[in-house]
């Protein structure tokens, strides 16, 4: 995911103040000052009409950065009792994901368009091409019936002038379960029932209007009543910052967290159980096989593709088996996920050993605001090494690798890269379903989004450099046993 433009900068930096506010002797005061001094008097605003308006956009994305939704929510009330709120809180809030009204743009619906490119030529190809009848000839030129038009794109790939395009509403574009829609001021709204948590939306919104709940002000509250703070670092981590993961760990615990484990050690478990799961089911006739660790991909199961649902893998996450280790550790411990994307917070919501969940954008913002220069701390090794392959489950065709070779060669392992979920990649896993077979191979690996995790919604790095800077890393990690 692209992070280098004002948007994410501008997300970061309130992550970041939001966070040494609650550092501060005054978290409620500090807090409700924040959108004052990044807009103070007299600055020229770039993007709004005013001020004003400046500073109500900001003060929602703080609202939502405590871990709050702004849907209903009354303008009236100080963000300093938000703050207060954030710290009494029990649990996080069910839905993940908040739409900014004051941010969203209201863009136009999505639709074929007739530009005045169109020259009126005698050819015609968009006229002829056109199989629903959406397309009429107007005054000379063409024009296009919305009611009628299915959104081939025909039209578009044969004008010879490129007359005709797609307006496109990005966030609308981007969900590929059509979870999100306009209400009738033309505000997009999510319905939670059909969305998956794959954050494409949060990634792909240009004016910053779709929001992720942050539960970081809760994490820091606990650190700081004195509670036993885990953090559970996922495999794809070791990607984003310029430091080694056993720096990041000594970061950590300089933020106050008591301990830090390796997801990859998790990751171990699920390629394990996930091979013996493998070989059983070759072993029965079964076609193929799905993995099962993506959460994304898990919640595209359970609501929209039942149909693939006795292909999938019933072994759990690394999440999963690493919250396991976790309380059995430490059993008064609360338990932190440290996570590329939203959809662990979907998980993590069903799953009693995981109390909170960080993103990779909120680790980052903690460590500036807590002042720490990560590549000059001295590194603090892990109780026990992951393996090579568990490390790896955070880029693509990691996780089948990792199966591949726990699997010992008791299974021909003919693996196939489901990378990122969109329209087109669940029309094929439909097809999958509906053909009892899988052409290409027999254990499909499926990751919601491009790359692996690496390209999760709240990746700090691009998935080049972070899919690098992991196999640079596991290079000399051992292999699975």
């Amino acid at each position: 995911m692209d992070k280098n433009n004002q948007a994410a900068h501008l997300k970061k930096e309130i992550l970041i103040k939001t966070i040494k506010a609650f550092l501060s002797d005054d978290f409620g005061e500090s807090t409700r000052l924040i959108p004052f001094e990044m807009r103070p008097k007299g600055y020229e605003v770039p993007y709004r009409c005013c001020i004003y308006k400046e500073r109500e956009i900001l003060r929602n994305r703080i609202i939502a950065s405590l871990g709050f939704s702004m849907e209903g929510a009354d303008e009236r009330i100080l963000l300093s009792n938000y703050a207060k709120w954030a710290t009494e809180r029990e649990k996080p809030d069910e839905h993940t994901l908040t739409v900014l009204e004051s941010a969203c743009k209201g863009c136009v619906p999505n639709r074929i368009f007739v530009t005045d490119l169109c020259q009126g030529c005698v050819a015609r190809p968009c006229l002829e091409n056109c199989k629903f009848g959406a397309i009429s000839i107007v005054n000379g030129k063409s024009q296009i019936d919305s009611s009628k038009c299915k959104n081939c794109t025909k039209c578009i790939q044969v004008c010879p002038y490129h007359a005709i395009v797609k307006i496109v509403v990005p966030c609308e574009n981007a969900c590929p379960v059509d979870a999100i829609s306009k209400d009738e001021q033309g505000h997009a709204r999510i319905d939670f029932d059909k969305c998956i948590a794959c954050g494409k939306c949060v990634s792909s919104c240009p004016f910053g209007a779709i929001h992720e709940k942050s539960q970081i002000i809760d994490i820091l509250y606990k650190i700081k009543q004195g509670k036993k703070v885990v953090a559970m670092i996922a495999p794809s981590v070791a990607g984003q910052l310029p430091c080694s993961i056993y720096q990041l760990k000594t970061a950590f615990l300089k933020c106050g967290f008591y301990d830090v484990l390796e997801v990859a050690q998790g990751a171990d478990i699920t390629a394990t159980n996930e091979a013996k799961e493998f070989h059983e089911r070759m072993n029965e006739g079964q076609p193929f096989m799905t993995t099962s660790c993506c959460a994304g991909y898990n919640n595209l199961v359970d609501k929209h593709l039942s149909e693939i649902a006795q292909y999938r893998s019933d072994t759990k996450t690394p999440m999963y088996y690493s919250a396991e280790i976790c309380r059995e550790k430490y059993p008064d411990a609360v338990s932190v996920f440290v996570s590329p994307c939203v959809a662990k917070k979907t998980e993590a919501m069903s799953n009693p050993n995981v109390d909170y969940v960080m993103n990779y954008e909120e680790m980052g913002a903690m460590f500036v605001a807590h002042k720490i220069e990560l590549s000059e701390l001295e590194p603090s090794s892990f109780d026990s090494e992951a393996s090579k392959e568990g490390r790896n489950f955070g880029i693509t065709g990691g996780v089948a690798k990792s199966v591949e070779v726990a699997d010992n060669g008791n299974s021909e392992v003919k693996p196939h890269l489901v990378n990122g979920i969109n329209k087109e990649s669940i029309r094929t896993l439909k097809s999958f379903a509906k053909k009892g077979q899988c052409e290409f191979g027999n254990l499909i690996e499926v990751m919601c989004c491009e790359g692996g995790c690496v390209g999760g919604n709240d990746c700090l790095n691009n998935v080049r450099t972070a899919t690098k800077a992991i196999n640079e890393f596991t290079k000399d990690s051992k292999p699975i046993v």
